[in-house]
């Protein structure tokens, strides 16, 4: 029984080192970092995660800066260039957005929350209220420069990354408004045509609204400073090769940031633009989201061996034997291979278009992309019951039922107590670049138990049939762990490669649906898609081994996904 639990003592160990590392780094120079809560103009809550260097005190302010995350993110998705600007001893104020993290629905409500997050910034007593820079990514640009046109004498300087002036979100840009802007904008942005008009992001610098902003009649240079410092006028476009959301984890990117900030702001450390430390508090919370599937399995496989679950351990002799002996093989095991892996990409785009057209968020439903998410989900399980008669048969389970249900509610009980006490802890979540589990606010719970029910229903068809069709007691443990995790993951692995490598060739994104900004989002949030679906294969695989059956994984994969991407993104309607 103790070599049951060894998985959840790595789990826990892994949850710990992570965490340690995160904080160190976020926390290195004696920084201090802090999650607020504070009122807006409205009387809504906004949340924000403060970062105050040792600089900063009532007796010598600091300058600050608002940072702000883009869409269906956090304000932990900041933390590279958050962590970098604390660093150099400005006062940072990371902020939720609205409808966004723990700042209150819904969402693009009040300027997107940027001129309560200005506000606050110069309430701190501790902030120079004449050195305040603005930074924002994608929409999280549009937030700022909210705060820009509601407070304009406000703010010093501002750099926005792949994001815009003008429509649809925010003022347009002119050669005196906004102040000292610096845009980072890739050469291989998805959002090139909904920004800035053009097809291609490699041609950003021929875009007659960034002439506007630039006051030029003609392409802008790379590099080139244009306007006057002094002034508040200065204007710097920087065209790094790379794609929108990895603007996020980008040395270039935030050095970018770094010497723009040093240029426009005074009271800052000097320190290189090339010493950046961010990326450790990345791998940091990596380790730590590994930890935390590790302990999921671990606790599963240690609970399994309570007289209380004892209904749920793997059948010996002549049902072991059904089990093993009915699987698909030969050309209609690669079918099914295929059919699995390919059905839900390719249902993936037409799905997100329903879910978009006819889903839209609502006080009963109120997450636009959780609902697009449903759709899909709905679909694909409805393929899954078409295709089940076509699957092997599998020796009937009886009496299971209740226990997988406990089991399951207390092994995701134990990873979102893990998480807690990580937050608590180590202020961290469990991510990697957008990949991110966070807590749930108590507003994000209910949405979660709304939703709950459906995503459920599909992992337990969907699981269902993946285990009649590949799952064999007998099989190589690798070689079951790699077939599932390829029919899960293998559609939407060539679906991103082939955008991405469209995208690298042509300049963009190959577009089944004529909308500017429907299939840039939708791409981005296929690439989640790999990771949280093979995650869901090594659950479903690794309990099925202990189980023979589906149903335990299937539960604990609609509570671990329900719960990551409820927490995870936007809610657009008031709830």
């Amino acid at each position: 029984m103790h070599r049951r639990w060894t998985l959840a003592i790595i789990g826990l160990i892994l949850i710990l080192a992570g965490g340690l590392l995160a904080h160190l780094t976020q926390t290195a120079g004696g920084i201090q970092i802090r999650d607020v809560r504070f009122k807006g103009a409205k009387g809504n809550t906004m949340s924000a995660l403060l970062y105050v260097p040792p600089n900063a005190t009532p007796q010598h302010p600091a300058p600050g800066i608002l940072a702000v995350h883009g869409y269906i993110n956090s304000r932990e998705t900041q933390d590279g260039f958050a962590i970098e600007f604390a660093r150099r001893g400005y006062v940072v104020l990371a902020i939720d957005q609205t409808g966004h993290g723990y700042s209150d629905p819904p969402a693009f409500a009040n300027g997107f929350g940027g001129p309560d997050g200005l506000a606050h910034l110069r309430s701190l007593e501790f902030v120079d209220k004449d050195n305040i820079g603005l930074e924002g990514h994608s929409m999280g640009g549009w937030t700022v420069l909210a705060a820009a046109s509601a407070m304009p004498n406000d703010y010093k300087s501002m750099v926005l990354e792949g994001s815009s002036t003008g429509k649809p979100f925010a003022a347009e840009g002119t050669a005196s408004w906004p102040r000292n802007v610096a845009l980072v904008f890739a050469q291989y942005e998805e959002f090139s045509e909904l920004m800035w008009g053009v097809e291609r992001a490699r041609d950003v610098t021929q875009s007659k609204k960034l002439w506007a902003l630039f006051g030029t009649q003609g392409p802008i240079e790379p590099g080139k400073i244009y306007g006057d410092l002094a002034q508040g006028t200065a204007r710097v476009l920087y065209t790094p090769a790379m794609t929108h959301p990895a603007e996020h984890i980008s040395r270039q990117a935030i050095g970018y940031s770094l010497d723009w900030f040093a240029r426009t702001l005074k009271g800052g450390t000097p320190r290189p633009a090339e010493d950046q430390i961010w990326f450790r508090k990345e791998l940091g919370t990596l380790v730590a989201l590994v930890g935390f599937a590790a302990l999921l399995l671990g606790v599963f496989d240690g609970l399994i061996e309570a007289p209380v679950f004892s209904r749920l351990r793997l059948p010996q002799a002549a049902d072991g034997l059904a089990l093993k002996q009915t699987t698909t093989t030969g050309g209609r095991w690669l079918a099914a291979l295929l059919l699995s892996a390919f059905i839900p990409a390719l249902t993936y785009y037409p799905a997100f278009a329903l879910g978009g057209t006819f889903v839209p968020a609502s006080r009963f439903l109120p997450q636009a992309i959780t609902n697009q998410v449903l759709v899909w989900a709905v679909i694909n399980g409805l393929i899954a019951l078409a295709l089940m008669p076509f699957a092997p048969k599998r020796a009937h389970r009886a009496g299971i039922i209740g226990p997988s249900i406990v089991i399951a509610l207390v092994t995701v009980a134990v990873g979102y107590a893990a998480l807690w006490l990580s937050d608590l802890i180590f202020k961290i979540d469990f991510r990697f670049w957008i990949v991110a589990l966070k807590l749930m606010s108590a507003k994000q719970f209910l949405i979660f138990l709304i939703y709950l029910p459906p995503l459920t229903a599909f992992f337990v068809i969907a699981l269902h049939v993946l285990h009649r069709n590949f799952s064999s007691i007998g099989a190589p443990r690798g070689a079951l762990y790699l077939t599932n995790i390829l029919a899960m993951t293998l559609g939407f692995i060539v679906l991103v490669g082939a955008q991405y490598l469209t995208l690298w060739l042509s300049g963009k994104l190959f577009n089944p649906i004529p909308d500017p900004g429907f299939v840039p989002l939708s791409t981005i949030v296929a690439i989640q898609f790999v990771p949280l679906l093979a995650i869901v294969a090594v659950i479903a695989t690794f309990t099925w081994r202990r189980t023979g059956s589906s149903l335990p994984g299937a539960l604990i994969c609609g509570l671990f996904v329900t719960w990551y991407v409820v927490a995870g993104t936007a809610t657009q309607a008031a709830f």
